[in-house]
C-alpha cells in the first residue's frame, strides 16, 4: 500500500501539469545561436496592445514579469546589467477578452416542437462565457550586431483573481525559457 502512495502523487503532479493553460507557442533561434557565448541582459521597452489598462496594477504585473524573466536567464548564468549588456530584451505584451461559444447541433440539442408550421433549425455558436488571453513574445537581441538571436511566445488565459496572476507569470517563464 506504501509504494501506491509515491506513484499516486506522481499521477496527480503529472494530471495537474498537463492541465496548465499556459502554453509555449514558438521557440525560435537564431542560427549558431547559444547563450553561452553570452554573460549579460539588460530590458528594453515594453510593447503592449489589446485590452490592457494601463494602471498601477498593470505597471506592477510587468515588474512582476521582468523579474520572472531575470530569474530564469540567473538560472542560466547571465547576470543583469544597466549600461552595455551583451543581449537587450524586448518584451511585447498583448491582452484580448475572447467569448467562448459552443455550438448547437441537431444530436445533442434537439429542437423542441411547438407546433409552428413554418419551424426551422439552425446550428449556431452560442456565447457561454468571456476570457483574457495574454500573450508574451519575447525577443532577445544581440547588441553589438543589433541582431534578434532568440524569439519565445507563450499564451494562456489570465485568471480573474489578480493574486493567481504572478504565479501564473512565472510558470509561463519557466516552460519559456526551459526551451532556450
Amino acid at each position: 500500500m506504501k509504494a501506491l502512495t509515491p506513484a499516486c502523487f506522481f499521477f496527480l503532479l503529472m494530471a495537474g501539469a498537463a492541465c496548465s493553460s499556459i502554453r509555449v507557442v514558438k521557440t525560435e533561434p537564431a542560427p549558431n545561436f547559444a547563450l553561452s557565448n553570452y554573460r549579460t541582459f539588460a530590458f528594453s521597452d515594453i510593447e503592449s496592445t489589446g485590452d490592457i489598462p494601463q494602471s498601477g496594477f498593470y505597471r506592477s504585473q510587468v515588474d512582476g514579469l521582468k523579474a520572472a524573466i531575470e530569474k530564469q536567464l540567473v538560472n542560466k548564468g547571465l547576470r543583469r546589467v544597466d549600461t552595455q549588456p551583451d543581449l537587450m530584451m524586448n518584451i511585447g505584451i498583448a491582452v484580448d477578452e475572447k467569448t467562448q461559444t459552443r455550438e448547437t447541433n441537431f444530436r445533442t440539442d434537439p429542437p423542441y416542437y411547438i407546433g409552428q408550421r413554418r419551424y426551422s433549425w439552425r446550428s449556431q455558436e452560442i456565447p457561454v462565457g468571456k476570457y483574457r488571453q495574454g500573450t508574451i513574445d519575447v525577443h532577445l537581441i544581440d547588441s553589438k550586431r543589433n541582431e534578434m538571436v532568440w524569439q519565445g511566445i507563450v499564451e494562456g488565459v489570465i485568471p480573474k483573481k489578480p493574486g493567481k496572476l504572478q504565479k501564473q507569470i512565472d510558470e509561463g517563464m519557466e516552460k519559456l525559457f526551459s526551451k532556450l
